[in-house]
């Protein structure tokens, strides 16, 4: 029995490989081409770091706003000079194996798109060992449903994800929202370097308790509920980029290519591209750059410019 649906999936490259050459393809860091492994996530935290002191020094930031009543429920809200109800929101979600990151070290993408009017909300989730990636998707979920709430007249809701944030915002593609009272006003997706099928990740060293199970990686895996139970899409002009790194590992790149291929044949709005000469790490700290291929990918969405 194909537990994963379309037999295609028998001949998915990951189940050839040994935990060994799995571990490789599914540790980022091991690819990058400009820097040393542990140089490019010290690069990447730095910036990180600094990037989100700039922004929060501007003064136009709402910090630790709570989402919902945990601990860890928390977001930032990064406003544009000219404060309005219809401004559109960029909401990003930061990556780390769902073990690491921080919303405090991840407003790249901060200072450009607020130059040009968009307010950018970081989200935080409880990361294992506390929090179970039911319980992330969960308050991804209620930090879009509370932005929604909050600013009922914006302009249009986009989510971004960096890698394993990736992961939980593809999941909104499958959200009912309407157990939560409020039908968000998403308008795009940025999907960065993502994994969609959990499964591969179950066999490396990664995954320590994060997946116990193959139901657990099933159920997380935006690519295995599309194959197995296509969902319609809500509104068939919201627009979904899956975007990779040329410099991506192999298995990153075929995950994202077979993503955008099964969003396509479910209907939905959904284009693919790999960018040139860019790593794992440096498709995100890329965004600080306002002339970055991917900043003006975002801006020319969320503007509607062809």
């Amino acid at each position: 029995m194909d537990v994963l649906g379309g037999n295609h999936r028998h001949e998915a490259p990951w189940k050839r490989m040994s935990k060994e050459e799995l571990d490789n393809q599914y540790s980022p860091s091991r690819w990058v081409v400009r820097l040393g492994a542990e140089e490019a996530m010290r690069t990447y935290s730095q910036i990180g770091s600094d990037v989100t002191k700039r922004a929060r020094a501007a003064g136009r930031s709402l910090l630790d706003v709570p989402y919902g009543e945990g601990e860890g429920e928390k977001l930032d809200i990064y406003l544009p000079e000219a404060v309005s109800e219809a401004m559109p929101f960029l909401v990003f979600f930061h990556g780390g194996y769902w073990q690491s990151g921080s919303k405090d070290t991840s407003a790249f993408m901060v200072s450009p798109l607020t130059a040009q009017g968009v307010a950018v909300v970081i989200v935080a989730y409880d990361i294992a060992p506390k929090g179970t990636l039911d319980q992330m998707v969960d308050q991804v979920t209620q930090s879009i449903v509370f932005v929604q709430k909050q600013y009922p007249g914006n302009q249009g809701i986009y989510l971004c994800g960096h890698s394993a944030g990736a992961q939980l915002a593809a999941m909104m593609l499958l959200a009912n929202w309407i157990k939560h009272g409020v039908t968000p006003n998403l308008k795009g997706f940025f999907l960065l370097s993502g994994v969609y099928d959990l499964e591969p990740i179950m066999h490396t060293s990664e995954n320590a308790p994060l997946l116990p199970t193959l139901e657990d990686a099933q159920r997380n895996s935006p690519l295995w509920h599309l194959e197995t139970a296509p969902t319609q899409p809500a509104d068939p002009a919201c627009r979904i980029l899956v975007i990779v790194g040329q410099h991506d590992s192999p298995e990153f790149r075929r995950q994202s290519r077979e993503f955008h291929q099964t969003l396509c044949q479910g209907g939905w709005k959904a284009s693919f591209a790999e960018l040139h000469d860019v790593d794992h790490f440096e498709i995100l700290w890329n965004l600080t750059q306002e002339d970055y291929v991917l900043t003006q990918i975002i801006l020319k969405t969320i503007f509607q410019e062809s």
